[in-house]
């Protein structure tokens, strides 16, 4: 999974290894298909937002900004919580 936020005036823009469209449809794919492959999906971007939200921390840390550095590092932390949440959700999916 490709994300490309080196430049902060850049419009949010990223690119993943895999086509899909926005709207998220599915074809003929049963509610319970297309969950699980939302959730998948929302797990990985938030896992890649992560990620870049950590890099960015440790720029301006070096920068001379830790409390900016620190405030990335939270929503890193968030990211990755709402995952725990969509993990859960996962798991209800097929859940009888």
């Amino acid at each position: 999974m490709g994300h490309h936020h080196d430049d902060p005036h850049q419009e949010h823009s990223h690119t993943h290894e895999h086509s899909h469209s926005h709207s998220h449809e599915t074809g003929a794919l049963s509610f319970e298909d297309k969950m699980e492959k939302l959730l998948n999906h929302w797990i990985r971007h938030n896992t890649d937002h992560a990620e870049t939200y950590r890099e960015w921390a440790a720029r301006a840390e070096e920068n001379g900004h830790p409390p900016l550095a620190e405030k990335l590092r939270e929503a890193a932390r968030a990211a990755l919580s709402l995952n725990e949440t969509f993990e859960s959700a996962a798991r209800l999916v097929r859940k009888p």
